[in-house]
């Protein structure tokens, strides 16, 4: 209940216990007269009975002043006791009691003083001991710190659930635009507790997956997978994915194993089994220039094909002439054979040049991947029993041929394959071979009937490929030229049996390479958090989970005034995100934004934005897309968010974007907490929970102080019993402040 609230119900009691009393001992003197005194009385207070109800209100008055003084002076007082303890106990333990109140108050807040004074000092020992024990555990981690922020990889480790809970500065790196710089839409991406399949197609990860899972499976030493994506910036990135295996899995009907299975159920990783994958690492490297000199090759190859086409066609014509005309004149022989002088030269020329313009493209081929042959059968097979409902079986599969290929568009390509076999023909049933000729390995997907046409094959071969629910901008001609592969239809004359045969090149077995010697130095990552191993992965119901468990996007914004309805704009945006109860001050964002109108000379003064700063900005149209996309995924937090969101809901039909995320606000919150506090200001706030204030009033300023603020919070708020964030949004709905309107 609000303290004034209970504090007028209060005073309302103890007025009409009061006026109740009065009139009870007004009636037992008046029912204890004699019968001639009551007559007495009545004659002597009736023409004075308004100055009686006057006097009787004046005490009622009187009495009610003394009891606001006193409930003031001591019911206030001690709960502004139980606040500061709370504080101390909980959020801030160099905070301290102001003495105030009666005699008997003030020793008791001296006492409380004194006792946060002695339980301060114990944790700062016991601090200091803890810090000496596990100094050999920090050598380690600072170690491990410099290993990955020294490596001239790129590195991302996830969880289960695909989300982000390691990453080196190499990685986002690698994952900018193509000058390197960090935009912030990269920013976005890349970022702890954050998904990887906003940067990774899901299929494309889980087919990886599968492949990893069917290698742990058979027990193969070191089993790894190598894929390639392309960014939203255009970059060819390959990525090399080895396992995090987990802890073997409970039996089968226990929650844990349950609430397991619910989880892998919306991750990329595949079906339980026991190899149970806990997360995975991936490396990753930028083959985008690699690419391109691929492509270079292509267009070199084509340019001397035609180039040299002339020539060879005047040289040819030369030699015809003299072989067809041996007797011909002395200066017609001089004149062919100086022909074929200048252009055998010319040819020679352009062939040196190109050799010397192009030898490294000539050296480069699109990224492939070495693996069993056979693994990539069981690959196909699993998918299309699953998306496709067909059955498949094998004969003929030899285990020891290697291939080398891009194995998510190879099984894409059989997909695609039972896909129109089983739409167009119905067959029901497909039979997988593998054999070995020569240094090609013959790789069979074959079917009882119909027999078909070859025409059938090129039409399918020029098709984009879809199966399965699936599509891909890929044709089968496409896929086999990035593989470097044949595919050709044929007919088992013995059997009457039809099949589709693609030919792939083969590759020697891959062994795992000796390490580089790893350097150690004294940096350390900036972007780490092992802990997110343990995370529940994020899900629609976030009002049952706990508030210390959740991802947050703490925001601010500077504005050009205080009025949006009349036309007022954002000018800065600021915010940081809180992931596994840690403020990520590495992942801040921080953007100014042209406002296309003045700036009222009051809001200029507090935020001290300028025009001039603002010149050359982008607009807020194109802001709000990026600042989506960074608080995608995690509650919002802000101080009076009410104002900050009534600022980003007027551009909804403008823009498009739409920010539905749950919101809280520290404002609120501190009134759930603490309503018997004088003010819920944020530097007020800050002080009273032991957090510098800096930078304030700049969006990225207030935006970290409101993210510690809200740290300081949570454990206040599971002292109220307020540890959900449905708990949270129902206390703070009943504040005062939550009434107001902007």
């Amino acid at each position: 209940m609000n303290e004034n609230l209970r504090f007028v119900l209060a005073l309302a009691a103890f007025l009409a216990v009061v006026a109740g009393l009065e009139l009870v001992a007004g009636y037992a003197v008046f029912h204890a007269l004699e019968a001639d005194e009551k007559e007495r009385v009545v004659r002597v207070l009736a023409p004075k009975a308004e100055l009686v109800g006057e006097i009787g209100l004046l005490l009622l008055a009187i009495l009610g002043i003394a009891f606001a003084v006193a409930y003031q002076y001591y019911v206030k007082g001690a709960l502004k006791i139980a606040e500061g303890i709370r504080i101390a106990l909980n959020a801030n333990s160099s905070h301290r009691l102001e003495l105030a109140g009666p005699s008997e108050l003030k020793r008791l807040t001296r006492a409380v003083n004194d006792l946060a004074e002695h339980g301060e000092m114990l944790a700062r020992d016991l601090e200091a001991k803890v810090a000496r024990a596990k100094s050999s555990v920090e050598e380690e981690k600072n170690r491990l710190a410099a290993l990955m922020s020294e490596l001239t990889q790129g590195v991302l480790v996830c969880n289960a659930d695909g989300r982000i809970l390691l990453y080196n500065e190499r990685a986002r790196q690698t994952l900018c635009a193509p000058d390197g710089a960090q935009t912030e839409t990269s920013m976005t991406l890349v970022g702890l507790g954050r998904s990887i399949f906003t940067i990774i197609d899901r299929n494309l990860l889980a087919h990886a997956l599968e492949n990893i899972r069917a290698r742990l499976e058979k027990d193969e030493p070191g089993p790894s997978a190598q894929l390639v994506f392309t960014t939203r910036a255009g970059q060819l990135i390959r990525v090399r994915l080895a396992p995090v295996v987990a802890a073997p899995e409970a039996p089968p009907g226990g929650p844990e194993s349950e609430s397991r299975h619910a989880v892998a159920e919306g991750s990329a990783v595949p079906a339980p089994s026991p190899f149970a994958l806990g997360g995975f690492v991936m490396t990753l490297e930028n083959v985008t220039h690699t690419f391109e000199l691929d492509s270079t090759r292509d267009m070199l190859l084509q340019s001397l094909t035609e180039g040299s086409r002339a020539a060879l066609a005047n040289i040819r014509a030369a030699v015809e002439t003299l072989t067809d005309y041996p007797d011909c004149d002395p200066v017609h022989r001089d004149r062919f054979l100086q022909v074929i002088r200048e252009e055998a030269r010319a040819l020679s020329g352009r062939l040196d040049k190109t050799t010397s313009d192009y030898a490294d493209s000539l050296k480069t081929r699109w990224p492939l991947e070495e693996m069993l042959g056979i693994d990539a059968v069981a690959a196909a097979r699993r998918r299309i029993e699953s998306r496709l409902g067909l059955r498949t079986l094998s004969e003929v599969l030899d285990d020891s041929i290697w291939i080398k290929a891009d194995s998510y568009t190879l099984v894409q390509a059989f997909s695609y394959l039972a896909g129109r076999l089983k739409e167009g023909y119905e067959v029901r049933e497909l039979c997988f071979n593998l054999r070995r000729h020569a240094r090609i390995a013959e790789l069979d997907l074959a079917w009882s009937e119909p027999i078909l046409s070859q025409g059938v094959l090129y039409d399918w071969e020029t098709d984009t490929m879809r199966a399965g629910g699936e599509d891909s901008p890929l044709t089968l001609r496409d896929v086999t030229d990035r593989l470097g592969a044949e595919v050709v239809y044929m007919v088992d004359k013995q059997r009457q049996r039809p099949f589709i045969r693609f030919l792939l090149p083969m590759a020697k077995p891959t062994r795992a390479s000796v390490g580089v010697p790893i350097r150690f130095d004294e940096s350390r990552p900036e972007f780490y958090d092992f802990d997110l191993f343990h995370q529940a992965g994020q899900t629609p119901e976030l009002d049952q989970l706990p508030l210390a468990e959740l991802a947050y996007t703490v925001i601010d914004t500077e504005t050009t005034g205080l009025d949006p309805s009349a036309g007022d704009e954002i000018i800065a945006i600021g915010a940081v995100r809180i992931v596994n109860n840690r403020l990520l001050r590495y992942e801040t964002y921080e953007q100014l934004v042209d406002p296309k109108r003045p700036i009222a000379a009051s809001s200029q003064t507090v935020h001290g934005i300028s025009h001039e700063m603002l010149r050359g900005q982008p607009v807020l149209d194109q802001v709000l897309p990026q600042f989506h996309e960074y608080c995608e995924d995690t509650v919002l937090v802000g101080h009076n968010a009410a104002f900050d969101m009534r600022f980003l809901q007027v551009k909804e039909a403008q823009t498009g974007i739409r920010f539905t995320q749950p919101v809280l606000d520290t404002l609120l919150l501190s009134q759930v907490l603490h309503p018997n506090q004088e003010s819920h200001a944020l530097e007020a706030i800050a002080e009273r929970l032991g957090v510098a204030v800096v930078a304030r009033h700049t969006a990225l300023g207030d935006a970290l102080v409101t993210g510690e603020v809200f740290l300081r919070m949570i454990p206040l708020l599971a002292a109220h019993g307020i540890r959900s964030l449905r708990d949270a949004r129902e206390a703070t709905e009943k504040a005062l402040y939550a009434k107001v309107d902007y």
